[in-house]
């Protein structure tokens, strides 16, 4: 096995078996099974050491200088007996998927939990999502989570995967500091039915009630629809409150991410927190 200065390995080649299987995460089937993704660049792979959590393997650019930060990622994996690998820009780009990869590429172990596991009252705030499709509105509201100290996001139905390459690089590392659940709608509302906590659906249903009047007790659970077409009728139905923003221009409503986001803002405001 052939090393560099470093003592690291070395991989040069596209036809490696390691860089064949690390490329294969990037489709879902192959993420599934192996209950790895990829994640890139010396912010997210930092965010996630400092989140406690650790890549399983780590490609990084031999012919390009070595950031501090990824210095101390190297030290942590290098304790923890994981393997760094050195290779070829162009091989990062094929694992990335961009002409202009990052100089570093975890594999990092899946982080979905189970409703069951989850300690409802850690957090005041917490957001779920109900078949969602956009990785870039997931991994917003990844961030927003993160953001105003939610729990965590939970995954309603079949939801965009929080692992694909697009959905980790727009969390922007919030997807290491936010618990990550999935269930569907009726696992869910029984699991939340047996403890506290107020559910809240975005909505434009009629009897909707402006969101800056209700009080929002801990634990709220902040329930965002489809882009498209918005929460199923029993859904809002089964919902302690249902609320809207008001709509002062020619749009009938926010993208779904946003209204994550300005909801998320006003639950943390009215429960003290900003």
């Amino acid at each position: 096995m052939e090393r560099n200065a470093r003592g690291h390995r070395l991989i040069e080649s596209h036809a490696n078996p390691v860089v064949k299987r690390a490329r294969s995460l990037r489709d879902k089937k192959h993420r599934r099974a192996e209950g790895l993704f990829l994640a890139e660049g010396l912010r997210i792979l930092t965010e996630a050491r400092e989140a406690g959590v650790l890549p399983e393997q780590i490609f990084y650019a031999a012919d390009r200088p070595v950031h501090p930060l990824a210095e101390m990622l190297f030290e942590a994996m290098e304790a923890s007996g994981r393997e760094i690998i050195a290779t070829s820009a162009d091989i990062l780009s094929r694992l990335s998927g961009k002409d202009n990869a990052q100089t570093l590429v975890g594999l990092y172990r899946d982080r979905i939990v189970p409703l069951s596991t989850i300690d409802r009252s850690a957090a005041p705030i917490w957001l779920v999502v109900q078949a969602m499709r956009d990785p870039g509105n997931l991994g917003t509201v990844l961030r927003t989570g993160d953001a105003v100290g939610a729990g965590g996001v939970i995954l309603i139905d079949e939801c965009v995967d929080p692992f694909s390459v697009e959905a980790v690089r727009a969390s922007m590392g919030a997807l290491f500091t936010q618990v990550i659940a999935a269930a569907p709608w009726d696992a869910f509302i029984g699991w939340l039915r047996e403890g506290p906590g107020c559910l809240v659906a975005t909505s434009l249903a009629p009897g909707a009630v402006d969101y800056r009047s209700p009080d929002y007790p801990a634990p709220t659970f902040i329930l965002t629809g489809n882009e498209s077409r918005g929460l199923p009728p029993d859904y809002e139905a089964a919902c302690d409150l249902r609320v809207k923003m008001p709509m002062l221009g020619k749009a009938d409503s926010l993208n779904a991410a946003v209204a994550t986001a300005v909801m998320a803002y006003r639950v943390l405001d009215r429960q003290g927190g900003a």
